[in-house]
């Protein structure tokens, strides 16, 4: 598969980020790098191979879920740059 200047500045627009023209040509590069790296893992045959969950064998991964003190919902909005008395106001992404 081949990353051309156009994905790139499609991916940039859906990220929401500033590429200038000097980046995108790196960008490009390192993209065409994942995605070969990506084909050539496509080629190793895993039959037979258990998918890991972890990578170590500690224990201690996960841990109990404990309450703890939170947020009151004033200290949460005090730096929302928008906001009412009970939300934080963001730009609209879904139009109807």
């Amino acid at each position: 598969m081949e990353i051309s200047l156009k994905t790139i500045q499609h991916l940039a627009h859906l990220s929401r980020l500033q590429i200038n023209e000097d980046q995108l040509a790196q960008y490009q590069t390192d993209m065409q790098k994942m995605v070969v790296f990506i084909e050539k893992l496509q080629e190793l045959n895993t039959d037979g191979v258990e998918p890991l969950l972890m990578l170590s064998d500690a224990s201690t991964a996960l841990r109990e879920d404990q309450i703890s003190e939170s947020l009151s919902s004033s200290d949460a909005l005090k730096n929302a740059p928008s906001h009412n008395q009970q939300y934080f106001k963001v730009p609209t992404v879904i139009k109807k």
